[in-house]
């Protein structure tokens, strides 16, 4: 049997196996949320559906042929605009699989700077619907603003509330209740995405993605009340869908603080 590579973590909360571009771009009041100028609506209409949805679709359908339960949920999720908290485990799965699981929605990312960084890739990312996280006063209330619209154009805005990357992770990691406030301050349903790593009778791996929701919230609660209230419920969910997973590829282990 092939021995499982260790990976070793100090910070659970902060700790971060992703790639991390050289220079990594600041998200100030300069940065340009907004995307309806008519020229880039033409780019970026034309590079997702026509690059990014095909990529998508190969890669989800036919190379890591990923399953996705509870499928019926589409119906009412399509509606309207709506947010999906997702647990952030595969750098390829995690931004492909969800343009594929609610098309054809555009779906949109909130995500840290690192996706916006690279000099080509990253303009596509934007084009594609990356929105990274305002490091600023004005880049925070642009953020917002941009938003609302997408999610006022019945779009899906997907959030990794762990942050950040743990490949092939099979458990939940704690997280904050900050960005569970964007669903309590525009008011939307949110819905649980969680990817699972199970095995099959061959012993290889089986990619099985679970949605679930909607889940709203209570009028009678504070923002802040709501806002962890939707955290303790989300996480709830995540936590027993990731019970399903059965095949581990890395072995996190937790360095002893001196």
């Amino acid at each position: 049997m092939k021995q499982k590579r260790i990976l070793y973590y100090t910070d659970p909360l902060n700790e971060d196996f992703g790639p991390k571009p050289r220079n990594l771009k600041v998200i100030t009041g300069n940065y340009r949320y907004n995307r309806d100028n008519f020229w880039v609506r033409i780019f970026d209409f034309f590079t997702y559906r026509f690059i990014l949805t095909p990529i998508a679709f190969i890669y989800t359908k036919l190379i890591a042929k990923i399953k996705l339960v509870n499928k019926k949920l589409l119906k009412d999720l399509r509606k309207e605009g709506v947010i999906v908290y997702a647990n952030h485990t595969h750098p390829q799965a995690d931004a492909f699989g969800p343009n594929i699981y609610f098309f054809p929605q555009k779906v949109s990312m909130v995500t840290n700077s690192a996706n916006v960084s690279l000099p080509i890739l990253g303009n596509l990312t934007k084009a594609w619907g990356a929105l990274p996280l305002p490091e600023d006063y004005t880049a925070s209330k642009n953020f917002l603003k941009e938003l609302a619209l997408r999610l006022k154009r019945k779009g899906v805005v997907v959030i990794y509330p762990e942050a950040h990357l743990w490949p092939y992770y099979t458990k939940i990691r704690p997280f904050t209740y900050n960005n569970f406030a964007y669903s309590v301050k525009f008011n939307v349903k949110s819905y649980v995405l969680t990817t699972t790593y199970q095995t099959k009778r061959n012993g290889k791996l089986k990619r099985v993605v679970y949605l679930d929701g909607p889940f709203s919230l209570s009028p009678l609660l504070t923002n802040k009340e709501a806002a962890v209230a939707l955290r303790d419920e989300v996480f709830k969910v995540m936590n027993e869908r990731s019970k399903l997973s059965t095949y581990e590829k890395y072995e996190y282990v937790q360095r002893s603080k001196a």
